[in-house]
């Protein structure tokens, strides 16, 4: 999944698709890439289950399937409360400083 989401187009197209379906030409204009180009970062990205298709008579309609980011989302939130945890004993150590250079006034 890494791998896929490492890409920074195939990340762009996420972004976009956030807001809801879109059509490859969409995508194209949006992206200015080729639509080859955007077809292929499309199937990567569909076979990592992160956007699913829906056919329309000759179109193809694009959506974010969020399920594995969630995954990934949970994977990293010990992580996140490991940096959260170091970053408020920062500032707690910065506030000390400010109070210990202004003679201990707040």
């Amino acid at each position: 999944m890494f791998e896929v989401l490492a890409e920074p187009r195939r990340r762009e197209i996420l972004d976009l698709l956030r807001d809801g379906e879109r059509l490859v030409g969409d995508l194209v204009e949006q992206l200015e890439l080729t639509q080859p180009t955007v077809s292929k970062h499309l199937k990567v990205l569909r076979v990592a289950g992160l956007v699913e298709v829906r056919r329309d008579a000759q179109r193809r309609w694009y959506r974010l399937h969020p399920a594995p980011l969630a995954e990934i989302d949970a994977w990293l939130a010990p992580y996140r409360r490991m940096w959260t945890a170091g970053l408020d004993a920062l500032e707690s150590h910065l506030d000390t400083m400010a109070d210990d250079h202004n003679g201990g006034t707040p």
